[in-house]
Order: structure tokens, then sequence, then C-alpha cells
């Protein structure tokens, strides 16, 4: 059974581990173990349930105690913190990536999915960190290497997505709330393709394309503030 190289990773989440076998499921995608069924341990994706919750909590309360904002743009704050994109650029980063155990299929992909695997794969990290070590630990964790991303992120606006700032300033210009229309789907269930229009009454400001209505729909969003024809 392949084994973790416990020293660095120790250095990496700033602890020591206790239990090495709750680090090593962390870092197994469920395709590892269609390839190699005498694997012992389960994948990753109750790890990534537990450490969701966890860094939900975490990131929830240090908002509310430091950020007097209302509700609602505490909500976008953390879901900036949390998206697929921003855990898995801090997952390599962190040079999570070499512990990964994945299908030789899954290793080949470096696009989207594996941004997914990423995100996920921290998520289970601190799954097995709030069992190996509790609380207090992975909330450090959390707090030094993804809490530390939240002033760029407010400085720079990106805790807004493009939908929510086309949908402000349409409804400053024009009183009325931009819809979203599918235009066509592609592909196969597992693998589509969406191409969705952003639209403003009947009148087409943009459109974009994503595996997702929601991703087409962001997409779609960008490039009507890109346009910029309404």
């Amino acid at each position: 059974m392949p084994s973790l190289d416990q020293k660095e990773l120790e250095e990496i989440l700033g602890l020591k581990i206790r239990n090495p076998d709750l680090y090593l499921s962390a870092f197994t995608h469920r395709s590892y173990l269609n390839e190699n069924r005498s694997f012992a341990l389960p994948h990753n994706e109750r790890l990534e349930f537990l450490g969701d919750a966890v860094l939900e909590l975490a990131a929830t309360e240090y908002l509310y105690k430091n950020y007097p904002h209302p509700e609602g743009e505490l909500t976008n704050f953390r879901s900036a913190l949390v998206n697929y994109k921003m855990l898995s650029a801090i997952a390599s980063r962190l040079g999570f990536e070499k512990f990964l155990l994945m299908s030789r299929g899954e290793a080949k992909d470096m696009g989207r999915a594996r941004q997914v695997i990423l995100a996920n794969c921290i998520e289970a990290v601190i799954g097995a960190m709030y069992l190996d070590a509790g609380y207090q630990e992975s909330g450090n964790f959390i707090a030094r290497e993804i809490l530390v991303e939240l002033p760029n992120i407010i400085k720079e606006g990106s805790y807004m997505d493009a939908k929510s700032k086309l949908q402000e300033i349409i409804q400053e210009k024009r009183g009325v709330t931009p819809t979203y229309g599918v235009i066509s789907e592609t592909g196969p269930d597992h693998n589509k393709m969406f191409v969705v229009g952003a639209f403003v009454g009947q009148d087409e400001v943009g459109r974009g394309t994503g595996p997702s209505k929601q991703e087409a729909e962001l997409s779609a969003a960008q490039d009507a503030l890109k346009q910029n024809k309404f």
C-alpha cells in the first residue's frame, strides 16, 4: 500500500500527525480504488463531507467576529473563500498534487476536473485534521492558509461574481433584472457542454459556455460585462 511522506506533510499542515491513514485516505480519489482493488482504505469523499462543514464553520465564525457587514455580503465573502477555484489554487500552492492517489486517466486531466479534485482534497484533509487533531488545529490551518486570502478578495472585489455585478449594473441602468436561457446543449450526460445567453428583456447582451448551466451563466455574464451593450 502507498505511504505518505509524513514528515513533509506535517511541515505543510503545521501539526503532528497521529493517524497517518486518515491523511492517506484524504488524498485518495475514488478513481484510484477502481484500479487498486486491494487498497485497504476508503476514498476521500466522506472526509471531504466532514471537512467542508469544518471549513464553512471556521470561515463563518471568523467573518462574524471580524467583519460587521450585512449577512448577504458575509455570504459572498465566504463563497469566494471556499469555491473550488480558490481551494484548488491553495491546494496547488501547498503542493498537494504530489500526494494525490488517482487513476491513470484522472492523472492525465489537468483541466477543471483536476481543480475539483484538488478542492475536494483540501476539504478532505481538513476533515482528517479535525478527526486527528481537533477543531483548534484544523482551524489554525484554515486561518493560516485559507482565511489569509480574504483581504485580497475584498480589495479586488472578486467576492461578487459576474452575475451579481451584471445584475447590479442592469438594475441601476434599466430597472430590470437580467435573465438567462439555454441556447443549446451538446454531449453525453457525463460530459455536457451548455451554451447560455444573458438577456435584458428580449435583447441578448452576452453568451457563454460551460460544463454546467451555472458555469455557462457566469460565462455569459462575463461576456455581457465585457461587451457592455446594455
